[in-house]
């Protein structure tokens, strides 16, 4: 036909048309789209093209200020978000600063010492927010006062060696209530895996022992946190207690009340053989006591008094005490005569002098005397130690944990 053809749109499909190149779909929402006029719409009260403003500094205490009864060893913190701290000082009531470590990206401070007790602290300082303003940090709390104060002592020394059944004893000064939560505060490490177990023999002694006898050379570390711990009825720890000692080699010294014979055995391989004299089997209060004692203390001369039995100062050589019901290995030789035939002794085990020197000599704290064949056996009647008299069963049944 000749003539130019043209094309007629609807409308409504041209309006179409507007929206599909704008990029708008029939479930897009307005709040989110630009108008045909190509202006942004927002929900947001901040005009295109400025940033949100920056959050002011969000400042935590721990604990809370105005908190009572903290604990002289809780966590002691400052945290700031969205900012950091300029400044910050915790004192004690006379003012002393209280030592502590701020971090280095600079949003927190800790504590870095033990408080006192019964005191209150206060804070002081200033952070900084994001958004440029300063803002102060302040408040306080009080830490808690102890209806008493309760120290401890060990048996254990740093840098000492013991024998392969020595215990770790700890003595309180005050009776324990709260045992679960202070044998909680007590950790014993080893450089050898040991099974082992603490043990309560009255309200103020825990003893820790390991299932077997130490293996040689172990090395052993007590840490008793003590200090802020809750004792019961009101009561705290009063300090820390710690030692590292050494388990040296084995000596286990077999005696055998029937057969009149003192064995030492060291690193399992027999180096003694003494011939001795125990307790007169005939009085139940003169029989050397079965069991497995431990060695205790070692004196080059001890006086024996027993009023019971009509002897007072007594002077012996080469005592080496296994018990604390007066139960010694020493020197004796008005009785050299029954050593190796009979027992005629007070309860100690006696030995000709010059063989209770060489068995002295070779003795070390925490080595074992096991002791067999008489009538009595040791028990807690005998005191310290007698750790090894009860079975394993036993000893976990004394466990406040």
């Amino acid at each position: 036909m000749g003539g130019r053809w043209s094309r007629w749109v609807p409308r409504a499909v041209l309006a179409a048309g507007v929206v599909a190149v704008l990029g708008l779909t029939a479930c897009s929402s307005g709040d989110d789209a630009a108008s045909p006029f190509g202006d942004k719409q927002t929900s947001s009260d901040t005009p295109a093209g400025q940033a949100a403003p920056k959050p002011p500094a969000k400042i935590t205490l721990t604990p809370t200020s105005g908190a009572v009864d903290v604990s002289p060893v809780a966590p002691v913190n400052v945290t700031v978000a969205d900012g950091t701290i300029e400044a910050l000082t915790l004192t004690n009531p006379t003012g002393k600063q209280v030592v502590g470590q701020l971090s280095a990206d600079k949003t927190s401070w800790a504590v870095g010492e033990p408080l006192g007790y019964g005191k209150t602290y206060t804070w002081a300082g200033t952070a900084k927010g994001t958004d440029g303003k300063t803002a102060p940090i302040s408040g306080s709390f009080t830490t808690v006062t102890p209806a008493g104060q309760v120290d401890a002592s060990l048996n254990v020394g740093d840098g000492k060696t013991y024998g392969v059944a020595m215990p770790i004893a700890v003595k309180f000064e005050r009776d324990v209530t709260d045992k679960a939560t202070v044998q909680k505060a007590m950790t014993v490490t080893t450089s050898v895996p040991t099974e082992g177990a603490w043990a309560w023999l009255d309200d103020r002694t825990a003893h820790w022992r390991p299932k077997t006898y130490w293996a040689p050379g172990t090395q052993v570390n007590l840490v008793a946190k003590l200090y802020g711990t809750p004792f019961g009825d009101g009561k705290y720890g009063a300090e820390d207690r710690t030692a590292h000692f050494t388990i040296g080699r084995s000596q286990i010294v077999q005696a055998n009340t029937q057969t009149h014979r003192l064995v030492v055995i060291r690193d399992g391989v027999q180096v003694a053989d003494f011939p001795a004299s125990y307790g007169l089997e005939s009085d139940p209060g003169r029989v050397t006591h079965s069991g497995t004692h431990v060695v205790m203390s070692k004196h080059e001369t001890y006086s024996m008094t027993n009023p019971k039995y009509n002897y007072e100062n007594v002077v012996v050589p080469w005592a080496v005490r296994i018990s604390n019901n007066g139960e010694f290995i020493h020197g004796y030789a008005p009785s050299i005569w029954a050593q190796g035939k009979q027992n005629v002794s007070h309860g100690c085990a006696n030995l000709a002098p010059e063989n209770a020197k060489i068995y002295f000599d070779s003795a070390m704290t925490g080595d074992p005397v096991e002791i067999v064949g008489s009538t009595e056996q040791l028990g807690a009647e005998d005191g310290d130690y007698y750790d090894w008299a009860l079975t394993w069963d036993q000893w976990l049944a004394k466990s406040a944990v």
